[in-house]
């Protein structure tokens, strides 16, 4: 994957000292941008709205790849969350953001990414103190590829179906948005897997 002027300056970009910020596209109720915030900022109690992405990769058998994020991460570190999730830069669309993290954080490129609407959400994560106060584009598509988990982004993953994931779900820690984000893109997921896979 070509490595674009915004995905250098992101690689290198940190929440250190004299690093260059990340910025968010911040939206209004209908998803219109009308501004940009530093990405930390745009978190912090109670939260600016802003454009995010969710991302649902399914192998050929409908299990659901699951991410359990990094220890190191400064927001929601060590919890499950789906395949991948993050936000565009100002001005790029959500589809390229979305290929863009997926590639970045997991070494693949999804296969027949479809979007599967938006939802908007205020999560507030406990642990943090954070919040989560995102206009969500969601989509669906395939994992064909071997998986190269980049480890500073990701602890594990796993590929899980329907019934194994409510077991997972009822004993271990899940990002506070997992479940918002997968019951807005279960017509989508439906629709990619079939019925028989129980989404």
């Amino acid at each position: 994957m070509p490595i674009t002027s915004a995905t250098a300056a992101a690689n290198g970009a940190s929440h250190g000292t004299g690093a260059a910020p990340i910025m968010l596209e911040l939206v209004d109720e209908s998803g219109n941008t009308i501004g940009t915030a530093e990405k930390l900022s745009a978190h912090q109690a109670p939260g600016q709205l802003h454009r995010a992405f969710s991302v649902f990769l399914f192998d050929e058998a409908g299990r659901l790849l699951l991410q359990q994020r990094a220890l190191g991460k400064y927001h929601s570190p060590g919890v499950w969350s789906n395949t991948c999730c993050g936000h565009p830069y100002p001005g790029e669309s959500p589809f390229a953001a979305a290929a863009r993290r997926t590639y970045e954080e997991l070494g693949l490129s999804p296969s027949l990414l479809a979007e599967a609407g938006t939802v908007r959400y205020n999560h507030p994560d406990p642990a943090s103190g954070l919040v989560e106060q995102e206009y969500n584009h969601l989509f669906v598509g395939l994992a064909q590829a071997e998986l190269r988990p980049d480890p500073e982004e990701i602890a594990d993953t796993a590929f899980v179906t329907a019934e194994e994931l409510a077991e997972r779900h009822a004993k271990d820690t899940f990002s506070a948005w997992f479940m918002t984000v997968l019951d807005a893109a279960r017509p989508a997921i439906r629709e990619l897997t079939g019925e028989s896979a129980g989404w």
